[in-house]
């Protein structure tokens, strides 16, 4: 791939503003002004559209000290590509600018994790890092980044990328953040999905890799990130997390009004 390869957005328009100025507008009403942000291993911020998730999201980006690194996580909505993606150089493109890649820890993590393989196709389309980048990008501008779309749900697999990541995490000169964009509960009344996502968010809580993927499965819980998940709470079990914390919770039908059928957003930082 050439290194002037550049993502361009997907979704701008359509689950966030397209105008630069609308958009930075938007992400500073999510921000929360009296928030102490503190370092971090590791979190999940939801990926719908703004006007459902994007509170959750900014709460959560709110409370971390971001680093000027990091591996963003994603469940594959597509279908597209290798099960486990990577995109290894190149830049991503928002309306607040260009995000680039981290060759040197794209290059690290592809070592001493074979099961990546480079594929553009799987991140060409898929929306679920880019909604993170403008949150990012106001919170940290001089942000580099390594993304990775998750298209398996082989826990073997998901374990092994966890661990590598902490091993290149371990052994880099500078923090790293290891961000998992995850929904939870889909398109189920708003009571069902509530009981469902709060057994998910417990194992969570409880730095629970295998207890959420036993969840997930056993409780027919429609997670669509759960690998990234389990991917970050193995890399920051393995870093020394000792906690994580529910930063806030919500469905869309808190902003719908319509609880027949809903999706739930959960904010979460593992420290």
């Amino acid at each position: 791939m050439a290194t002037t390869s550049i993502r361009h957005p997907a979704v701008a328009g359509q689950f966030y503003p397209r105008s630069p100025s609308a958009l930075a507008a938007e992400i500073e009403s999510y921000l929360l002004a009296d928030a102490r942000p503190l370092p971090a291993f590791g979190c999940i911020a939801p990926h719908a559209g703004y006007m459902y998730s994007g509170h959750v999201a900014g709460a959560v980006y709110s409370q971390i000290d971001i680093p000027s690194l990091a591996i963003l996580l994603c469940p594959n909505h597509t279908g597209l590509g290798h099960p486990l993606s990577i995109m290894s150089e190149g830049a991503w493109e928002t309306p607040l600018g260009s995000v680039p890649v981290d060759v040197d820890l794209a290059a690290a993590l592809r070592s001493e994790c074979p099961l990546l393989a480079e594929d553009r196709n799987a991140h060409r389309s898929e929306h679920a890092i880019e909604v993170q980048l403008p949150f990012l990008q106001i919170r940290r501008p001089d942000l580099r980044i390594v993304p990775i779309v998750v298209g398996t749900g082989d826990y073997g697999s998901l374990e092994a990328l966890g661990k590598a990541a902490s091993t290149v995490i371990t052994d880099a000169a500078q923090p790293i953040l290891l961000i998992a964009s995850s929904d939870m509960n889909h398109y189920e009344p708003d009571a069902v999905t509530r009981a469902k996502d709060h057994q998910a968010i417990d194992r969570l809580l409880a730095l629970d890799a295998s207890g959420l993927y036993e969840v997930v499965q056993n409780e027919n819980i429609s997670m669509c990130g759960y690998g990234p998940a389990i991917v970050m709470l193995t890399a920051a079990r393995r870093l020394g997390a000792k906690s994580a914390e529910l930063i806030r919770y919500a469905t869309s039908g808190d902003v719908s009004g319509d609880r027949r059928m809903v999706v739930g957003y959960a904010g979460v930082v593992v420290r």
